[in-house]
């Protein structure tokens, strides 16, 4: 993906802090790292909210003294069962009223938050553990959710978040272009920056004195072995964020609980946005209906 001059200015600039620091503190310079690894962008202009946002109702959730902001939207011919949005990094729920909108024609109560350091949440630091707290933190005060539909990160968290879940039969997932593994975009974090070896051993020693997760568990691939429930994974072959080489042997396993769909053409943001795609998204959590 082309990056913006002053996407590249900031990784030229990060890439000599770190490099510097690194000669003399390796657990330092992976500190700085870290930060900069958890750190969303921050859109240029105000959020322009949908007018579909304009009825819905406002949530506040306190998690570990950050305040998120939600949305509840309540559907006129109520089905009893509710469905849970998550976005991906640097997104924010007002990008997701689409499916909004269709899911509560289709009965659903709708609740999307905006994850921690994104849209109207407050907080600086986002990751998949963080964002799984949080979704925890959610479906204990709003749940229990029927559905979860998760893009990206949120697609890696939501996972990680299910498969703690009771009750998984009667629950369904979608992941859409799903964070599959956290080893893998810490891979190119290290060659956006050009790492040494003992940068990357700090790096990853300090991950897991944070979370006290290995690498390989924080994933999609380890999460779904957990979980029991009907899965739809959409993803494209022409994905460059969460690349299409990591979901290969997962399809090659052929695990009875999910449905792949597969789109090519379509990269990691439009895939979400096709009517094809919503349509298939919007039949699978109606049909756990029946």
């Amino acid at each position: 993906m082309k990056m913006k001059l002053s996407q590249r200015l900031a990784i030229t600039y990060y890439k000599t802090k770190i490099h510097t620091i690194g000669l003399v503190s390796p657990k330092k310079a992976a500190e700085i790292a870290y930060e900069l690894f958890c750190t969303p962008r921050k859109p240029r202009r105000k959020l322009k909210e949908p007018p579909l946002f304009h009825k819905a109702e406002r949530l506040n959730l306190l998690v570990n003294d950050i305040k998120l902001t939600g949305f509840r939207f309540r559907p006129s011919n109520p089905n009893g069962k509710k469905i849970l949005i998550l976005h991906g990094f640097s997104s924010y729920s007002y990008k997701f009223e689409k499916y909004v909108s269709l899911f509560k024609k289709q009965g659903f109560e709708v609740v999307a938050f905006d994850a921690p350091a994104h849209g109207l949440s407050e907080g600086k630091l986002i990751n998949a553990l963080i964002y799984k707290e949080a979704i925890l933190k959610i479906e204990a005060h709003f749940g229990a959710f029927y559905g979860y539909m998760g893009h990206s990160l949120g697609g890696l968290a939501g996972s990680l978040a299910f498969k703690e879940l009771a009750n998984q039969s009667q629950r369904r997932l979608v992941l859409i272009a799903p964070a599959i593994r956290t080893e893998s975009a810490i891979q190119h974090f290290y060659k956006l920056l050009a790492v040494d070896q003992k940068l990357k051993s700090a790096f990853e020693q300090l991950i897991r004195d944070i979370t006290h997760e290995t690498i390989e568990h924080i994933s999609v691939t380890h999460a779904i072995t957990q979980i029991i429930s009907p899965i739809l994974w959409v993803h494209d072959k022409d994905d460059r964020i969460c690349l299409f080489e990591d979901v290969i042997p997962i399809i090659n396993e052929k695990p009875s609980n999910i449905q792949f769909v597969i789109t090519e053409g379509l990269g990691h943001s439009r895939i979400y946005k096709e009517l094809s795609i919503s349509n298939t998204i919007d039949l699978f959590f109606r049909d756990g209906l029946n």
